[in-house]
């Protein structure tokens, strides 16, 4: 007796997919779980960005310091 919508009780095969790209794989720091070594090339303004913050929340500190 069939369930649904199947047909076939057939159980295909998981192929192991290989990945045909240029970005590096695996981590920036071997022992760190953080960045992926693909991290520069998907963000690549994050430096840029990261240090506007840290200038942004310097000088409203340093306000309330005043």
């Amino acid at each position: 007796m069939s369930k649904g919508f199947a047909t076939k009780n057939t159980i295909s095969k998981k192929t192991k997919k290989s990945v045909n790209s240029n970005e590096p794989q695996g981590r920036l720091i071997s022992w760190s779980p953080w960045p992926p070594a693909n991290f520069q090339t998907r963000y690549p303004a994050f430096p840029f960005v990261f240090t506007i913050i840290i200038l942004i929340v310097g000088q409203w500190y340093i306000s309330l310091l005043r």
